[in-house]
């Protein structure tokens, strides 16, 4: 009985270690070579910080990066969440008229090559600072992403699922619902996964111009601030708790996508 049930648990097993070990010893070599290079070249930690000179100011100020990193993760959540639903209804939107999409797409690209460090102080001197200035300078970024692959996967089906559909004189509401939605959930997912990266760059860019008052401050508030006073290690350990988040957001999305896209393809 245990030989029948170990041969499963160990395919597992090598399954996660086929996923973790590269990316891991890659991780590895990297900090090892990071390190040998400051100690040939002897390169001082003002101009490049060791590995452990930024793990000691890690450690330094852990209390102050957790909790920078927990509001700029607030203002990503807030600010993915609400592309979401905004980039879902105007695909949408998109998908149900021909006009509409060649009238409006155009302002939608406008979003993604837009640059946005221009605009983000008229952003928060619009909208205010603090959490709501960042939360919209994290939506405005990562809004297209969602907006392109939704429209795409909306628009895109196949045209004899369309003629089935317009066979059983289905309405626009069942076709959308029964046939686009459900055909456009991959894209839809793929964009997701983007926008999820782009909403945490957005965060960090808007709190580079706001904070979120006297007492609380995100990542980007402190990358300046470290940048501007030659704080190295803190500086890179900012970064890394900058680019930490950004792969657990885009992690967590992840496993959701493998999720939703599971239980998608046994429904269809």
């Amino acid at each position: 009985m245990v030989a029948k049930h170990s041969g499963p648990a160990t395919g597992h097993v090598m399954k996660i270690l086929r996923g973790v070990l590269p990316p891991a010893l890659t991780l590895v070599l990297v900090v090892a070579a990071w390190q040998l290079l400051i100690l040939v070249f002897a390169i001082p930690p003002y101009i490049l910080p060791g590995p452990l000179v930024v793990a000691a100011a890690i450690s330094k100020h852990l209390d102050s990066l957790l909790h920078a990193a927990a509001l700029t993760a607030q203002a990503a959540v807030a600010g993915f969440v609400l592309s979401f639903i905004v980039g879902f209804a105007t695909a949408v939107l998109f998908s149900q008229s021909e006009w509409i999409e060649r009238s409006l797409y155009p302002y939608a690209i406008f979003l993604q090559t837009v640059p946005i460090v221009a605009v983000a102080p008229l952003i928060i001197l619009w909208i205010g600072h603090g959490l709501t200035g960042v939360i919209a300078v994290s939506f405005i970024i990562s809004l297209f992403p969602i907006v392109a692959n939704t429209t795409a996967g909306l628009t895109s089906v196949a045209p004899p699922l369309r003629d089935l559909f317009a066979l059983h004189d289905a309405s626009r509401w069942q076709r959308l619902w029964k046939l686009q939605v459900p055909h456009a959930v991959p894209a839809m997912l793929t964009g997701a996964r983007i926008s999820c990266g782009l909403s945490v760059i957005g965060a960090i860019v808007g709190e580079f111009f706001t904070g979120y008052g006297t007492q609380d401050f995100g990542l980007g508030y402190w990358i300046i601030q470290t940048n501007a006073h030659a704080k190295t290690p803190y500086l890179f350990a900012c970064v890394l708790f900058s680019t930490g988040l950004g792969l657990l957001f885009f992690g967590a999305i992840s496993v959701m996508n493998r999720f939703v896209l599971r239980r998608w393809a046994a429904a269809h």
